[in-house]
């Protein structure tokens, strides 16, 4: 498939940016391709990991946790931010230790799901995705973790209980691999 190609849109202007440490907020005017000037908003942020892991056919999640963004407790893989600079591979094995307990040793297979990243939402945030499977080996030494079973009825018990759009994307992309 040809991918869309055509010009840049000119800024005209940047009337806000305001920086933190987990984003910056931008607000500018951009000229389109017939002219007109438009305003939009948009958000840089740092790229994120979500790691599925799966250990004797059996999908490992972390106890649900508080989301702010939602004011609610869900359910979701390991994930998080990737550091700038750092790799992302790196990121998913940080990330498996920090929510699941899971060391290094312990990940006989980290497999991405992408190389180049999905665009989490492309007209709104640069932000991109980096999906991995992580086959584990050996006990888990870890709290409360849960499972589903590595087959067509858990997905489908996954997908009822995940209201995450990057978590089921995740989990559908691996499915489908797994279904070829």
């Amino acid at each position: 498939m040809q991918q869309p190609s055509g010009p840049a849109w000119p800024v005209n202007d940047r009337f806000l940016e305001l920086r933190c440490r987990w984003m910056t907020l931008i607000g500018e005017h951009l000229q389109d391709d017939r002219g007109q000037l438009l305003e939009y908003w948009r958000v840089e942020k740092a790229d994120s990991v979500i790691v599925l892991p799966v250990q004797s056919s059996l999908i490992l999640l972390p106890a649900p946790s508080y989301r702010p963004g939602l004011g609610k407790i869900t359910l979701d893989f390991p994930g998080g931010r990737i550091s700038e600079g750092q790799d992302h591979r790196e990121a998913a094995l940080m990330t498996l230790k920090r929510e699941l307990g899971i060391e290094t040793t312990a990940v006989t297979r980290l497999i991405p799901l992408n190389s180049e990243g999905w665009a989490v939402n492309s007209s709104f945030s640069n932000q991109k995705l980096y999906g991995f499977i992580a086959d584990i080996d050996g006990d888990l030494s870890t709290g409360e973790v849960l499972t589903y079973p590595a087959n067509s009825i858990g997905v489908s018990d996954l997908l009822k209980s995940l209201t995450c759009l990057q978590c089921r994307t995740v989990l559908l992309e691996w499915w489908l691999n797994q279904t070829e």
